[in-house]
């Protein structure tokens, strides 16, 4: 078993284009020994966007831990707050633009 505390994993920038005020904390991953799955906590500033995208083969679930964000499904708009759990399929377009000012945070876990 591994227990890490994410304050002690670096925290790294987005790579995907048009991301803004946006990092990500490889909590488990396979560097870690995980054969399947890899858990990061995205952090979102006040006025940061991860723009409308896609992920083709993979399906992903969210789970907000802090803040509140609007998230954009490529049709429509939602408003997205702490405690809710998202599953992301593969193709479904998604983006969180943080309209707040105070910061937003998600656990995203994603097949290796």
């Amino acid at each position: 078993m591994k227990i890490v505390h994410a304050q002690d994993v670096p925290s790294e920038a987005s790579s995907l284009a048009g991301t803004k005020r946006t990092t990500l904390r490889w909590l488990i991953a396979a560097k870690d020994g995980a054969p399947h799955y890899a858990m990061r906590l995205f952090e979102i500033e006040p006025g940061g966007a991860i723009p409308v995208h896609t992920h083709g083969d993979i399906e992903h679930e969210i789970f907000i831990v802090e803040g509140e964000a609007i998230c954009n499904d490529g049709k429509n708009e939602s408003k997205v707050k702490t405690g809710d759990a998202l599953l992301v399929l593969p193709g479904d377009q998604h983006s969180f633009k943080n309209t707040t000012d105070h910061m937003f945070r998600f656990i995203c876990v994603i097949p290796i």
